[in-house]
């Protein structure tokens, strides 16, 4: 109970903190919101009904009390650009982005756990130079050239879909997912890479601990003591990094959008940077706060079930 209510205010206080520090930054950028909007058309009269319309006229704690009350009893307020709600400019992209961050976290973790216990149990083999280089080249490769290799190879070589042309996901939600698996491999390539190499290293680690010793020699089986005790220890490390891995992929997919061409989150935030819409922003900012926030305290509860001596501050 202590742990949800300290998460919970964790959440208000880093969303508050994380959406005055954005609204306080785009007012000190250089620029006029009304201006961008009316452009060749404005005038100082149509300047200053616009200002007030949008409410920039008024103080700057005014404007970010306003919209912070309006957020919390759900208006999030009107776009700048498009003069419309801007809950329904952003679902639509966020069920695209939340979509695409799944299925590459689905890939990160069906791939990295097999393979960094293999490559645990193989570390002094013949070829754990091979593993170890080819991991290092996976971290290395930047998400955004794997995303124009695999949009060569796959979208105009092979054909096996068209870059740039994105299915509605309510039209063709099984076309959506496909061509959002090509984007989220490349996401989650390096990943798989890191959380191999931190799997790989907890195991070995925890292989060296006293009490596998003394199960391996009383007989028991390398391999069943690998599985059944070093890997459930090893892996509360591993899934805390799995936590910061799912908050950190949403911010890596803002490029492989704009590569791929996906009409998500990322996208729409850089392009509501640029038009200087200031409610989108603010939004979208809140959204990515909660989910690195929503995605810690996930990690947290899994590391306290599988191991319970991390629950009220490390008492068992």
């Amino acid at each position: 109970m202590k742990f949800a209510v300290r998460r919970i205010t964790a959440l208000l206080i880093t969303m508050i903190m994380v959406s005055f520090l954005a609204f306080a930054a785009f007012h000190m950028i250089s620029g006029d919101p009304a201006q961008a909007i009316l452009g060749t058309n404005a005038t100082p009269e149509r300047l200053e009904l616009m200002r007030q319309q949008l409410g920039l006229d008024k103080p700057f704690l005014v404007q970010y009390f306003s919209w912070l009350t309006g957020f919390f009893s759900g208006n999030l307020g009107i776009s700048y650009s498009y003069r419309q709600p801007v809950a329904s400019l952003i679902m639509p992209k966020l069920k695209v982005t939340l979509l695409m961050v799944m299925i590459s976290f689905v890939i990160i973790v069906v791939c990295s756990l097999p393979l960094g216990l293999r490559s645990a149990q193989k570390a002094s083999g013949r070829f754990d130079w091979v593993r170890t280089t080819i991991g290092q080249l996976c971290m290395a490769v930047p998400a955004f050239f794997l995303s124009i290799l695999v949009s060569y190879l796959f979208g105009i070589v092979l054909k096996w879909f068209t870059p740039g042309d994105f299915p509605k996901i309510d039209r063709n939600f099984a076309g959506a997912v496909r061509y959002l698996f090509f984007a989220a491999v490349c996401i989650a390539i390096p990943r798989i890479a890191m959380t191999v190499r931190m799997l790989r290293s907890t195991i070995i680690q925890e292989m060296e601990k006293d009490y596998v010793r003394t199960a391996i020699s009383r007989g028991n089986d390398r391999s069943e003591v690998l599985r059944k005790h070093v890997l459930k220890n090893s892996l509360v490390p591993t899934i805390t990094f799995l936590g910061q891995t799912m908050a950190e992929i949403v911010g890596g997919s803002i490029v492989v959008e704009q590569v791929f061409g996906i009409p998500g989150m990322g996208r729409f935030l850089v392009a509501s940077i640029s038009n200087r819409d200031y409610p989108v922003v603010e939004a979208l900012v809140v959204i990515l706060a909660f989910w690195v926030i929503l995605s810690g305290t996930v990690a947290d509860l899994i590391g306290q079930k599988i191991d319970p001596r991390l629950r009220l501050g490390g008492r068992a």
